[in-house]
């Protein structure tokens, strides 16, 4: 089950990263500029957020096995199309299918460790699934920039999007199996009965939940940095930093295979934590909080003169978020109870990707302003200082249905 969340979100976040590596090309294909790549890159975001409160609620009424297969074979279909979009108005119409199909994979995921995994356990289980997300960038950076380089943008989102699929042969047979019985005791039954199952409005009721907000708002700083590096690190690097595209592969992946290293020891430190004895919710807090205030690194990286500090700085940056990373969502899971966890999680990422609707578009639009990247990298600094004020003041209380 681990390794397929995590093989999973490897995938996910491959054909998510796609046209970031692709973007440079792009620009000079169909003769974009910085700003309007902003807003392609950014519509993925935009059916994404959207889709993530219906997402959450789809996974705790209907299951996780189910709503994944559909979302996983949407997005890469959708991914493997692009390739063959020619104009501005179809690779947004491709951008926007991948956001719905992606929707369910965190809401799913989250429901997933809350049903089968012990709750001591889930920090160390949710860092390795998240693993994956950074992984898959890391991954599409150094594949992106040989495909590109040799056989053009067609076959490189072609095949990136139609292979994966075979991910859905072990996972529908493995989880036919698995979904049929839950695992947990009585005290802690992992599913539902129709009476307990909230209505999609109700869900939405959840908000007013002075901790669901906090989660909402904390994730939302903590997405807006992360998209920042999503959809801009390779194009920064090329038109700020005049990295080569060769070089914009390995420094665009190097940061993340890091990250990778740090949410899983992340994950472990934290589950041992709280095995002592220690408040699970303080100690996630805690974690939450340091990652972020290192991740303000991210804002002398815009201001050095030398392109290999500013590497360096973006790189200590991205470490910290994945000290935040498991966290995140181990926090969701720690102040809810498991019929709720997709529900929440679902609230949790729309309000991360009202960040990464606003993120790229920000960044690209005052790039292409200033003429600069320092500007928007100081702003995503200072929201992620907003972020840790949410989660320290914000988040105290269970949510309750």
């Amino acid at each position: 089950m681990m390794a397929l969340l995590a093989t999973a979100m490897v995938i996910c976040y491959a054909h998510r990263g796609t046209l970031s590596v692709a973007a440079p090309f792009l620009l000079k294909e169909l003769n974009l500029s910085a700003s309007v790549m902003g807003i392609l890159l950014s519509a993925f975001y935009w059916s994404y957020s959207i889709m993530q409160l219906p997402a959450g609620w789809l996974v705790d009424r209907y299951g996780v096995k189910r709503s994944y297969s559909w979302g996983f074979g949407l997005w890469s279909l959708a991914s493997a199309f692009t390739g063959f979009a020619h104009n501005l108005v179809s690779l947004t119409l491709f951008r926007l299918i991948l956001g719905i199909g992606q929707s369910v994979a965190f809401p799913a995921s989250a429901r997933a460790v809350a049903q089968w995994f012990p709750d001591k356990e889930r920090g160390t289980v949710t860092s390795t699934y998240l693993t994956g997300v950074r992984l898959g960038q890391a991954l599409v950076g150094v594949a992106g920039a040989f495909f590109l380089s040799k056989y053009g943008l067609k076959f490189f989102f072609l095949l990136t999007g139609i292979l994966p699929l075979l991910w859905l042969l072990p996972w529908n047979s493995f989880l036919a199996r698995w979904e049929k019985e839950p695992v947990a005791t009585p005290a802690h039954t992992l599913r539902s009965t129709p009476s307990q199952r909230a209505t999609f409005v109700e869900s939405l009721k959840l908000l007013k939940q002075r901790s669901v907000l906090g989660i909402f708002l904390g994730f939302f700083a903590y997405d807006y940095a992360w998209f920042v590096y999503v959809t801009w690190l390779p194009g920064y690097l090329v038109m700020e930093r005049q990295f080569s595209t060769r070089e914009m592969g390995i420094y665009s992946s190097v940061p993340y295979v890091l990250m990778s290293i740090i949410i899983f020891l992340s994950g472990v430190a934290s589950d041992w934590l709280v095995r002592q004895g220690l408040s699970e919710t303080r100690v996630r807090k805690a974690f939450i909080i340091a990652g972020l205030a290192i991740g303000c690194l991210i804002i002398p990286a815009g201001m050095v003169e030398d392109k290999l500090k500013a590497v360096w700085l973006l790189t200590l940056s991205l470490a910290g978020l994945g000290i935040s990373s498991p966290n995140t969502w181990t926090l969701t899971q720690a102040v809810c109870s498991k019929s709720m966890v997709g529900t929440v999680s679902g609230i949790q990422n729309f309000g991360g990707n009202l960040g990464g609707i606003m993120a790229p578009v920000l960044t690209g639009y005052i790039a292409h302003t200033t003429q600069s990247f320092a500007l928007a990298l100081g702003l995503t600094g200072a929201i992620l200082i907003a972020g840790m004020v949410c989660y320290c003041c914000l988040i105290s209380r269970k949510v309750v249905q």
